[in-house]
């Protein structure tokens, strides 16, 4: 903040001509730096107060002039108040750029920078506060931000004080529209995209939020899960390609676990613990939440592991299972569903909703402890299986409208 600041109005002669109107000038001090601009009015001298920088008498030429120099004194004013809320420096060359409609002299927070530096932070800390999963949804949406700044706007970067609510929206609008992305999937990258931008009104960097009166509410879809008897004919299909019967296996244990793709992938052999009663338990931490999941291993999911416990690859990465790419695995799960006359889209993540509905929920194991093998942090997340169970419990007893005593 600056020591002492100055703004007064004097007569700047132009020679020794003192019988004409001179010209009056602003000038403004910021400790011992100052500016001066003509106000584009003039004063004889013998109307012209020095000390109070202004026009003397009431007559309606001096009020003429007064009137329009203190609009002017206003002006520096607000310029300097601008200034303190943009948290830039305040200098006289600052305000006299903002009272003429300069561009100021100011270091921009341009926001792919902003967005790159914040991704360069993620990644140092993968394996340690973040999972890789992580920085890959914000590495695409910094990506989309890219896209969307040169399709929308056909510039590469933009200072964040520019962003505005309409900017969000058409953001939402371009990801529904150009990238074809469906609601959840949009808040999904929307929300990533607001956490820069919270960031950034922390930090300062950015006076207002541009998300403010914008709904992040994401709509509820249901989720898909096998069957009992979707889940028992592909268990029991013999499968040619050993590809198949691979990923077969390898989907089947996580029916029986819960395991995403991603800790599926990565489950370590020492991660197999022995409990009490002799029974085997995986407890690995989940990438996406890096929260631990304790699970008691059923033994369809135990046959599976001895199947592979010999696999070289198994042997030399110290894994469970020899799993595939995640485009590999669903690639060939398509091929599976068709033999088993599964009549959707059948992902890899449905393995770990029949884990919680078909297998557990069905079955009469508590919510609670669904959530707990799940990795869940908060039941709100399990219920929505639950939700699923509803449906199935009403599907099923159509069938009993008919039925008499």
């Amino acid at each position: 903040m600056e020591k002492n600041f100055g703004c007064f109005f004097y007569l700047k002669k132009k020679g020794k001509d003192e019988k004409n109107e001179i010209d009056i000038y602003l000038k403004i001090t910021v400790d011992s730096a100052f500016v001066q601009l003509s106000t584009k009015r003039k004063c004889f001298k013998v109307n012209w107060n020095v000390k109070a920088g202004r026009a003397e008498g009431k007559t309606d030429y001096a009020k003429s002039i007064n009137m329009y120099l203190d609009t002017l004194q206003q002006k520096v004013f607000e310029a300097k108040r601008k200034l303190i809320e943009l948290d830039i420096e305040v200098t006289p060359h600052a305000i006299k750029d903002l009272m003429l409609g300069n561009n100021i002299n100011k270091q921009k927070n341009m926001l792919i920078e902003l967005f790159k530096r914040h991704n360069e932070q993620i990644k140092a800390l993968v394996g340690k506060e973040y999972a890789q999963g992580t920085y890959q949804i914000f590495n695409r949406t910094l990506n989309h931000t890219i896209d969307f700044l040169n399709h929308y706007l056909k510039v590469s970067d933009i200072d964040i004080n520019k962003l505005d609510y309409d900017f969000i929206k058409e953001f939402e609008f371009w990801f529904k529209s150009v990238r074809k992305c469906d609601h959840n999937t949009t808040m999904k990258y929307l929300s990533c995209f607001k956490k820069i931008i919270v960031h950034c009104v922390k930090s300062g960097k950015l006076l207002r939020d541009p998300f403010l009166g914008f709904s992040m509410a994401r709509r509820e879809v249901e989720k898909q899960a096998l069957t009992e008897s979707q889940l028992q004919a592909i268990a029991r299909e013999n499968f040619g390609p050993p590809r198949l019967r691979l990923v077969r296996d390898i989907f089947l244990f996580c029916c029986f676990t819960g395991l995403a793709y991603a800790d599926v992938q990565k489950l370590k052999r020492s991660e197999i613990i022995e409990g009490s009663n002799n029974e085997l338990w995986i407890i690995t931490k989940r990438q996406k939440t890096n929260t631990t999941s304790r699970i008691p291993i059923l033994p369809t999911a135990i046959e599976i592991i001895d199947r592979y416990k010999d696999n070289i690859q198994c042997q030399l990465k110290g894994t469970v299972l020899p799993v595939l790419t995640n485009q590999k695995m669903n690639s060939y799960l398509k091929e599976i569903a068709d033999k088993c006359d599964v009549h959707f889209n059948l992902t890899f993540h449905i393995a770990r909703h029949t884990f919680a509905t078909t297998v557990t929920l069905s079955n009469g194991v508590p919510i609670e402890t669904v959530a707990k093998m799940l990795g869940h942090r908060n039941l709100k997340t399990t219920q929505h299986y639950a939700k699923i169970l509803d449906k199935k419990i009403s599907d099923d007893m159509k069938r009993l409208k008919d039925y008499k005593l």
